[in-house]
């Protein structure tokens, strides 16, 4: 916790860009091992994926649901949390995507490139991540908020790797490409970081709603995507281990961080 103050501007807002950066430098240092190491095998890549599934998991309870309980009551986080349920399920709905097995979702998308189609799948799916970051940072929870930051930023490396995996493999161009795809669809963590902490930070009133919000979006995306994903080709203990050790991994953090 020392060594993040030490490198952390004073202000909320300037932490929730920080961390920002932060959290989008290591999807980028995920992508980027795409170059160097053999490719994993389905059930490793699976493995990562439970493992990023079991952190986010935690980290949605411990640095978010918890916290904003104990700053504004059960109605007001509980409401956040199905609102971010809900918004995450309409733009599932509303937003034309591609996932790489489920294939089109969302409106009418002929007319979008089907590369540009899956920016915007991993796009909704980063775009949590980024603003539950940047609402702990804002709300003064530094804590929480760096417990988030490491929470996101440690899962950010399989998934970053996963994303451009994925992006190769789809005939999305060669690895040099695969990680720009990877690379480009993770910025969304850097504004929506600033923008939740700025939020919070104007309108005080909101934290509990605004924490609450951030956890039900990654929830949604935990049991939407995430875990279907690892479970669709036969590794399902495999992921379940993975997530157990994110699970783990993150209540260590919690009690190590005081």
């Amino acid at each position: 916790m020392e060594w993040v103050q030490s490198w952390m501007p004073a202000h909320p807002i300037a932490q929730g860009l920080a961390a920002g950066v932060f959290i989008v430098s290591l999807n980028l240092l995920g992508a980027l091992a795409i170059l160097f190491l053999r490719t994993p095998s389905q059930r490793a890549q699976d493995t990562m994926l439970g493992f990023a599934a079991g952190v986010m998991l935690t980290a949605s309870f411990t640095s978010l649901i918890l916290p904003a309980i104990e700053r504004g009551g059960a109605l007001p986080t509980l409401a956040g949390v199905g609102l971010g349920a809900l918004a995450m399920d309409l733009a599932d709905h509303l937003i034309p995507h591609r996932h790489p097995v489920l294939g089109r979702e969302g409106l009418d998308s002929k007319r979008v490139r089907a590369v540009w189609l899956f920016i915007i799948a991993i796009t909704l799916h980063n775009a949590p991540e980024g603003l539950a970051v940047g609402v702990a940072f804002g709300a003064g929870q530094f804590r929480e908020g760096v417990l988030l930051m490491l929470a996101i930023g440690l899962q950010n490396i399989p998934e970053g790797l996963a994303v451009a995996l994925t992006a190769a493999s789809a005939g999305y161009g060669k690895r040099f490409y695969a990680v720009f795809v990877a690379a480009r669809s993770g910025l969304v963590e850097l504004p929506a970081a600033g923008l939740g902490a700025a939020l919070v930070y104007a309108l005080a009133p909101i934290v509990p709603y605004a924490m609450g919000f951030a956890a039900g979006a990654m929830l949604y995306i935990i049991s939407d995507e995430i875990v279907p994903e690892t479970h669709r080709k036969g590794h399902e203990r495999c992921a379940t281990f993975g997530l157990m050790a994110g699970l783990m991994v993150m209540l260590y953090l919690d009690v190590a961080l005081g």
